[in-house]
């Protein structure tokens, strides 16, 4: 006859506190430079969408070069589209910020810079 202990049951086992939790961060070194990068690239995002709602809003939606925001903006308006799609860029830049990739962040805070915030600013006030 086959029996099985309590301590057989897969809900009777524990976790043993010695080993790593895949889920904590706290096991990540800090990094000013990553602080900094993944700060800028924050305030690159929030620069990038009020400039687009600005410029979505006075100049009309053909002036947004991106199909896929457009196509945003045009089912869940200025503001729902925006935020969502800042959100989420937002999201990723934080996940690769703790995934330590701080170049990563850095570079992709100098792309939208010069790809978005910069034409932005060229378009609406010079």
């Amino acid at each position: 006859m086959l029996s099985i202990a309590a301590s057989d049951h897969p809900a009777s086992l524990t976790c043993d506190r010695t080993q790593a939790n895949v889920w904590s961060v706290s096991h990540i070194r800090r990094s000013r430079f990553g602080d900094v990068a993944v700060i800028l690239f924050l305030l690159a995002q929030a620069a990038d969408g009020a400039l687009t709602y600005v410029g979505v809003r006075h100049l009309g939606l053909a002036v947004e070069a991106n199909p896929l925001i457009a196509w945003l903006i045009a089912s869940f308006g200025e503001v729902g589209a925006l935020a969502g799609a800042k959100l989420v860029a937002g999201g990723f830049g934080i996940a690769l910020h703790l995934s330590a990739v701080h170049k990563v962040v850095a570079g992709l805070t100098l792309f939208y810079v010069v790809v978005a915030v910069f034409p932005w600013i060229a378009i609406l006030y010079l």
